[in-house]
Formats: C-alpha cells, sequence, structure tokens
C-alpha cells in the first residue's frame, strides 16, 4: 500500500510539473531558451538511458522467465514497439497546431496581438486537451516505474516533470494573450497537468486484477517504448528548436550520466 501512494504521489507532482509552465509563462516576457533546450535534453537522456539499459532489460527478464528465451525476447520487443507505436497514434490524431511538443514562445505569440483571440483561445483550449491525452500513458509509465522500483521511479518522475514545464507554457501562453487572465492562463496549465496521475489510476485499475511475470513484462516493455518515442520525436527536436543543437546535446549527456549515477547509487 505505502509504494502504491508513493507511487501516486510522484505521478501526481511530475503532472502537476505543467503549472510550473503556466507560471513561467505569465511572469516572463522572454523564454529561456538555453536553459528550456538543456532541461529538454536532460529529460530525454534520464528517459532514453533508464529505457534501454533499465526498464527493457527488466522487462526481457520476466518475459523469459515466464514464457522462454526466444518467446520472451519476441514479446519484449513486440511490447516495446507497440508502446511506440501507441504514442504515435496519438501525436497523429492531434493537429499540429495544438501540438504541445511543438515550440511555444512568448514573445512570438505576443506578437500576433489581440487581434486574434479567438484563434488563440482556440488553441489554447486545443493544447490542454492535447496535454491531457499524451498524460495518460506518461502517467501510467510514471506510477508502474516508481511501482516496481522506487529508486528508478523517482528519476524518471523528473524526468517527465522537466518534460512537463514546456507543456504547461504551450497551454497557457495563447489562454494568457486570448483572456489577458494570468490566474486563467495558469489555471488551464495546471488542470492539463492531472490526467497523469489520473491516467495512472485508471491503467492501474485495469491492469491490477490481471498483473503476472507476463503482464508486467509487456506492460514494462511498453513503458520503455513510450519514454524512447517521446525522447526521440519530442524531446530533442523541441529543445533543438529552442536553441543551438549543443545545448540539446549537453542536457542529453548529463541527464544519461545523473540517471546512471543514480541506478549505480541506489543499486
Amino acid at each position: 500500500m505505502e509504494n502504491i501512494l508513493f507511487a501516486f504521489l510522484l505521478t501526481l507532482l511530475a503532472g502537476l510539473s505543467t503549472a510550473i509552465g503556466g507560471l513561467i509563462s505569465v511572469l516572463s516576457k522572454e523564454s529561456n531558451k538555453k536553459f528550456l533546450a538543456v532541461s529538454l535534453g536532460f529529460s530525454a537522456g534520464v528517459m532514453i538511458y533508464v529505457s534501454m539499459i533499465e526498464i527493457f532489460v527488466k522487462a526481457k527478464d520476466a518475459l523469459v522467465a515466464d514464457l522462454g528465451t526466444k518467446n520472451g525476447y519476441w514479446v519484449t520487443a513486440a511490447a516495446f514497439f507497440g508502446g511506440i507505436l501507441l504514442v504515435a497514434i496519438i501525436d497523429k490524431l492531434i493537429p499540429k497546431e495544438a501540438n504541445p511538443h511543438e515550440v511555444t514562445k512568448t514573445e512570438e505569440i505576443a506578437a500576433e496581438g489581440i487581434a486574434n483571440k479567438n484563434k488563440l483561445m482556440r488553441t489554447g483550449m486545443l493544447t490542454a486537451l492535447a496535454v491531457g491525452i499524451h498524460n495518460f500513458p506518461e502517467g501510467l509509465a510514471t506510477f508502474i516505474s516508481a511501482l516496481h522500483d522506487p529508486a528508478m521511479g523517482v528519476p524518471i518522475a523528473i524526468a517527465i516533470a522537466i518534460h512537463n514545464i514546456p507543456e504547461g507554457i504551450a497551454v497557457s501562453v495563447p489562454v494568457f494573450y486570448a483572456t489577458g487572465s494570468k490566474k486563467k492562463a495558469f489555471w488551464y496549465s495546471f488542470l492539463s497537468g492531472l490526467a497523469e496521475p489520473v491516467g495512472a489510476l485508471i491503467g492501474f485499475a485495469l491492469l491490477m486484477p490481471f498483473l503476472s511475470n507476463a503482464v508486467f513484462g509487456i506492460v514494462f516493455a511498453s513503458v520503455a517504448g513510450i519514454m524512447v518515442f517521446i525522447s526521440l520525436d519530442e524531446l530533442l527536436p523541441a529543445a533543438e528548436e529552442y536553441a543551438e543543437h549543443h545545448y540539446a546535446i549537453y542536457g542529453l549527456l548529463a541527464g544519461m550520466a545523473v540517471m546512471a549515477l543514480s541506478l549505480i547509487l541506489l543499486a
């Protein structure tokens, strides 16, 4: 029970970091591009390293123990690419202008002026919905990781939280310039993050009656796929949009190093 509560609190904190993005956007006149680039790269580094070095291996071990070496490896690979496919489909169904992973620069939206209030408000609402949809699988990924291994769950939750900050910016900026209300902009970004813990609870409730070595392995391999796709398709391209290539790569390598160190120290 303690592990479930801990995993839920981590997921809640990771999800609600969209509110940090909302706060940044309403308090600053310009995006801190270098900081965002390094942060997004760092988040990608943590996710890629833990997915490929830790989560995929644990999923394979669980499935091999249950299904045998060859079948276990096949199912692990299928579940990994299944996780990738799930997020890819979600991204495909969301209009580009509402995609929370399209870079949102505060100063560019401000330059559009007040004339496009309705368009900006629609963009904010669609983006909030898109963030909520994205956060369902991300919430499950954070929750399952923390539930299985709290020491591994903490850095994953931090990486997801960093990744959610630009999503909060993407929601709050158009809402602020459409309404002129900092309070509304902040609350929309805050509420969009609630989908993460909700997604974790729904996913866990659906999976709990069927939890076994095989189910755990499939879910864990899917989580690895989800996080690798998010990193390669969303975080790194966004990081490079915010600043020059090297800032994103420095952040990526730092994230990998911190994840490796944390796994060694907490082993």
